[in-house]
């Protein structure tokens, strides 16, 4: 693909994330169907998944890969209980129990963006209006889980805004990152990429979605 259309592309998701975000405000005092709060995630969720999606595009493009081997996958992953742990239960009865209905035991995971490659699951996205370490908590163990029956997937979080802390939302491309974040890490074995759209970090206070507070999403980003 020639650098004119992938920066054309590149624009117009720029359109996109500058419509929906001087947008989502009126847009969200007006629905009927969600309260505001909930209206404003939801929209900047969406948001996230398209923009990481359209990159994807946009790269495999760029690097001449056939688009026929690439697609995303929108299906609930199966992580099956531990065979170990059943030796575990204490009841005999519990555990002749669960062997017996072997197949009902399963933990049911969706990841926000599921990359499949010649039919194999390639990446996992998880796409985050903002993050912060709370969060990145809930997100390590979905991957540590995913990584169980995925071991050879990669792990990303794309996120609008960072709260983690450090440098994730500075200019430039190397990252020393922050030292809670660092260390929630080092306790998982994921190699998690951490790309963060808009600069500055996330403030509670300054909101996005009200005009005076807006940031652009720059190309370079």
């Amino acid at each position: 693909m020639c650098e004119d259309k992938a920066e054309k592309e590149l624009r117009e998701i720029q359109e996109e994330y500058e419509r929906v975000i001087r947008g989502v405000e009126k847009e969200a005092q007006t629905s009927k169907g969600r309260a505001y709060g909930g209206f404003i995630r939801a929209e900047k969720g969406k948001l996230v998944e398209k923009i990481g999606k359209d990159l994807i595009r946009i790269a495999w493009r760029s690097l001449s890969y056939d688009e026929d081997i690439l697609k995303f996958e929108n299906k609930i992953i199966k992580i099956p209980i531990r065979e170990g742990y059943i030796e575990k239960v204490s009841s005999l009865e519990v555990r002749e129990y669960i062997k017996k209905h072997i197949k009902k035991f399963y933990y049911p995971l969706k990841p926000d963006i599921q990359v499949v490659i010649k039919n194999e699951l390639a990446i996992a996205l998880e796409c985050k209006a903002y993050t912060e370490n709370a969060m990145l908590k809930r997100i390590l163990v979905v991957f540590t889980l995913l990584k169980q029956v995925h071991p050879k997937l990669a792990f990303v979080l794309l996120q609008l805004e960072s709260q983690l802390g450090g440098d994730y939302s500075s200019p430039g491309s190397l990252k020393y990152g922050s030292p809670s974040t660092h260390t929630l890490l080092s306790y998982f074995d994921i190699d998690l990429n951490i790309i963060t759209l808009l600069e500055g970090e996330r403030r509670i206070d300054r909101p996005i979605h009200k005009p005076e507070f807006y940031k652009p999403l720059t190309i370079e980003k």
